[in-house]
């Protein structure tokens, strides 16, 4: 049986991928002078303006309007000519401190307060209500989608090419689309590609069109899959001179599947960016991806998908569920049992094992947080597949 499926990725000069970055840039700011400091911080962005808005609670002290024009800078918005300037917008802060009800729950779970649990990681509950996925699957060496690592690859490529000077015309907002043909599960072949790209005024749509296919896909997309019938769709609507916060407003946490697994696993729905890890929105997601890529790393599935799901204050997960798509070599269930059995996933617990509490997110909230393995973040380590595997005697 044939079918297509489809991902996309957005540049960092995107709207909404400027805030993240702000929002995750603030973060790291504020994890570096305090690691145990709660923040949720987001941004808004329109023609020359961005709005810093949110709630923290810590020892710190920070420059929220010097992170932010830094951020816009470093992406590349430096003058008119690009629609936004880093040097000269508008910045607004609003951020206050965390509500004293939500910090009753974080700052001692209910465990901690009825006596069911005394260890160290009973101390904090989950900030937050909600259900968070992990997915893995054996398409790629990062135990990525194909399609959204590929969509990711060329995302990143486009900027690469504008930052080096090989193509100078472009502007650093973009977005990119691969659609993967499978027969039978398996990849057969790219059936499309889109690459929409910010140029300037005197760029025409011809050079783009061949620099494109020439500069950003052929270097990164593996040429097997490619074959005389696949489509290129460049710039399709024949014009991207207006582009960045001129051309559509952004937000904090609307690319949340760009930032996951490209539409090939459920998604809770809580975004990640501007959140400290007591937000099981970020920690539980990045949890339950390293105990999914694990799992298949394992060889116990070659798809897996994983729930787990937080009541706010809690510190265990209500539900932890998973889903194998027909792959696992053990039921279900059973690796539900050993997911329970081998991994701790109270929200402290999460912080420790995965290294949470410091400065690494900014990097992340462009070009995806799942499979990027070149940042040295631990949600991608396997190192609990052999564990997995002699316990589920696979």
């Amino acid at each position: 049986m044939k079918r297509l499926f489809t991902s996309e990725s957005v540049t960092e000069g995107h709207p909404d991928k400027i805030c993240d970055q702000v929002s995750d840039a603030v973060l790291d700011a504020i994890l570096e002078q305090d690691p145990h400091a709660h923040v949720a911080c987001e941004c808004a962005t329109k023609t020359g303006f961005l709005m810093v808005f949110g709630e923290t609670s810590g020892n710190f002290d920070v420059d929220y309007e010097a992170i932010a024009r830094r951020v816009i800078c470093d992406i590349g918005y430096v003058n008119d000519g690009v629609c936004f300037d880093g040097n000269t917008c508008e910045i607004r802060v609003h951020m206050e401190e965390q509500s004293a009800d939500i910090a009753m729950g974080v700052n001692q779970s209910y465990e901690r307060k009825t006596g069911e649990q005394e260890d160290e990681f009973a101390l904090i509950g989950a900030g937050d209500q909600g259900m968070m996925f992990g997915y893995a699957c054996t398409e790629t060496e990062e135990l990525m989608p194909m399609s959204v690592k590929l969509a990711h690859v060329m995302a990143r490529r486009l900027a690469e090419v504008r930052k080096d000077g090989t193509l100078p015309y472009l502007g650093p907002d973009g977005k990119t689309q691969v659609t993967i043909e499978y027969e039978d599960d398996r990849i057969k072949r790219i059936d499309t590609i889109v690459v929409s790209t910010q140029h300037s005024e005197d760029a025409t749509l011809e050079q783009v069109r061949k620099d494109m296919i020439e500069h950003v896909i052929k270097p990164v997309v593996p040429a097997e899959y490619i074959d005389e019938k696949t489509k290129y769709y460049v710039n399709p609507t024949g014009r991207f001179v207006i582009g960045g916060p001129m051309g559509d407003s952004g937000l904090t946490g609307r690319k949340i599947i760009v930032d996951t697994y490209g539409g090939h696993a459920a998604h809770g729905g809580g975004a990640f960016s501007g959140k400290d890890p007591t937000k099981v929105d970020r920690s539980a997601a990045y949890m339950a991806r390293y105990i999914a890529k694990n799992i298949v790393a394992a060889g116990i599935a070659s798809k897996c998908e994983v729930q787990l799901a937080y009541a706010i204050g809690v510190a265990e997960p209500v539900s932890v569920a998973v889903e194998t798509f027909g792959t696992g070599r053990i039921d279900d269930e059973k690796i539900v049992d050993l997911i329970r059995a081998c991994f701790d996933m109270r929200p402290a617990a999460i912080i420790k094992t995965l290294d949470l509490a410091k400065p690494q997110y900014r990097p992340l909230a462009a070009y995806g947080h799942m499979g990027r393995t070149g940042l040295g973040v631990r949600w991608e380590n396997t190192d609990r597949a052999e564990e997995l595997r002699l316990a589920a005697g696979v």
